[in-house]
């Protein structure tokens, strides 16, 4: 199974960015796709996580109303669009696999991609 996420870069606040997930080795329909965020130094925290059945979960607050995830199964691609971009969404962002519902914690997902960095700077 591989994973791998792109579309990271440097933006202004304010701005917006899109990442993408692509996987290969698994049928995605019976998996959540999750991403997460990581600031060095710190574990990974849970952004947003879009269920096989498409329903999606927010873990943070502030997340709501500025990021919004997709997947779409037959192209092995998620895609996470990040809005109004602020200074602490800086961070390395990662897309995760769970054969099961979403999770909040990174030891619950199955595999992992490499991640890509955002810096939200002016």
């Amino acid at each position: 199974v591989q994973l791998q996420a792109s579309g990271g870069g440097l933006v202004q606040p304010g701005g917006s960015l899109s990442l993408s997930c692509t996987w290969s080795g698994v049928t995605a329909n019976y998996y959540s796709i999750a991403w997460f965020r990581q600031v060095l130094g710190r574990g990974r925290e849970a952004v947003i996580c879009v269920s096989g059945s498409g329903g999606s979960t927010y873990y943070t607050d502030s997340d709501k109303g500025r990021f919004t995830m997709s997947r779409v199964n037959s192209r092995n691609t998620a895609t996470l669009r990040m809005n109004s971009l602020k200074p602490e969404d800086t961070a390395v962002y990662h897309c995760a696999l769970r054969l099961s519902s979403c999770h909040r914690q990174e030891g619950e997902y199955d595999y992992w991609g490499q991640g890509t960095k955002v810096t939200v700077s002016s």
